[in-house]
């Protein structure tokens, strides 16, 4: 989602949480399903002839970047299944050194196939996998408050404890409890209907003013997002952090109260209903009780859960609990809302809260409107291949 981070994902049926194109990492636990890998030749690949491979050349480099500031003996993944930094980093040079000798960047897919072995990844029930969409979300915004823009974008609360609960106990590895002081209590930090309501408004805390109500939620939804000023200047913004409570997929309570169709359910259709019933639209978002703060964010963006900044089209959130954050995927799916075939070259960079199994994807669309109108219809079957280095592959003795 995207982050620091933690990503939010959309469905056709329902708007979920991703908190990520920001995106925090889903607590780990006991795995219901089970990863296996089936060794595939690179001929086996549905279309991978067919794919700009060079296109995702940008994301894979920043997944190097960032190996080659881990210590060598970082495993990658869990379990380290697809082997140790020290692994990544023989790679990366490789990676390197091919780019400012080759004279022809075509023959990248021929760096892939020398340097990487794939592997089919298999559910324990060996059934297709889930692969929806995200986008960065865009707002108008102002420094300053106006009548225009009056609705705040937050930056976390001083009075807000984070506690990770493996300190006190190994077993409880992953979970984090969210809340403030009460006395010598720990409780549950404010609501979203406090917050909007004004409980924060003299901790100087607001990072920017919105124009619109609707797209700050969806902004909350996404994680992130761009935000254009008045003077036609763009800044990002990123998650910074959470209130602690339970995300509300608001597109359950519009089926489910039959105000929309199920086959009609669609984040751009749940934003119509929004501003078209404004009187009702308060209420709804405020049954989301889960409530976003945010930093801006210098330079490039969004940054996915890996710490880089995400690439269009080519970044996938996936499982960081079943799949290494940082690798190269080939994706078989189908484009949104259709049968054509959608094969390419992703790098996995981001996870969510709603990203859950070993066959499990968000495709980050990028920003703005084309973005939302195709990751807003997005719920396609599908299959993933890991590419593992050869090093790898052959150390950790995986076949077919």
């Amino acid at each position: 989602m995207f982050v620091r981070s933690f990503i939010f994902v959309i469905s056709s049926v329902l708007l979920v949480s991703c908190d990520q194109v920001a995106k925090k990492p889903a607590p780990t636990a006991e795995l219901e399903d089970k990863l296996t890998l089936s060794q595939v030749a690179f001929s086996e690949l549905p279309g991978w002839q067919d794919d700009q491979v060079i296109e995702a050349f940008p994301a894979l480099s920043k997944s190097c970047q960032r190996y080659g500031r881990w210590p060598d003996d970082k495993g990658v993944g869990p379990d380290a299944l697809a082997g140790t930094a020290a692994d990544w980093k023989i790679v990366c040079n490789s990676l390197t050194e091919f780019m400012e000798q080759a004279e022809n960047h075509k023959d990248f897919g021929i760096w892939l196939e020398e340097n990487f072995v794939p592997f089919q990844v298999k559910n324990n029930d060996n059934q297709e996998g889930l692969f929806t969409g995200y986008y960065e979300a865009e707002l108008k915004g102002s420094f300053t408050q106006d009548e225009t823009y009056k609705y705040p974008l937050y930056d976390v609360p001083k009075d807000l404890i984070s506690v990770r609960l493996s300190d006190f106990d190994e077993k409880l590895k992953g979970t984090t409890l969210v809340g403030k002081l009460k006395g010598n209590r720990l409780v549950p930090y404010h609501e979203r209907t406090d917050i909007e309501s004004g409980v924060l408004n003299d901790q100087e805390l607001e990072v920017i003013w919105s124009d619109d109500p609707v797209d700050v939620f969806f902004l909350h939804v996404q994680g992130s997002g761009r935000v254009m000023l008045p003077d036609g200047e763009v800044i990002r913004v990123g998650y910074a952090g959470n209130n602690g409570h339970k995300f509300y997929a608001i597109g359950r309570a519009l089926i489910d109260e039959e105000i929309i169709p199920r086959d009609k359910v669609s984040m751009q259709a749940i934003r119509t209903w929004l501003r078209e019933n404004p009187d009702r639209a308060n209420e709804i978002m405020q049954r989301n009780k889960r409530f976003i703060f945010f930093r801006e964010i210098k330079g490039e963006g969004p940054i996915g859960a890996m710490g880089v900044a995400l690439t269009a089209r080519r970044s996938l959130a996936v499982d960081h609990r079943h799949m290494p954050l940082g690798v190269p995927l080939w994706l078989d799916t189908t484009w949104p809302g259709t049968d054509k075939p959608l094969q390419r070259l992703m790098v996995a960079q981001d996870t969510g809260s709603a990203i859950r199994g070993p066959v499990r994807g968000d495709f980050f669309w990028g920003p703005g409107e084309p973005a939302l109108a195709q990751a807003g219809k997005m719920k396609q079957k599908g299959h993933y291949y890991l590419l593992l280095p050869k090093a790898v592959a052959q150390n950790q003795q995986i076949s077919g």
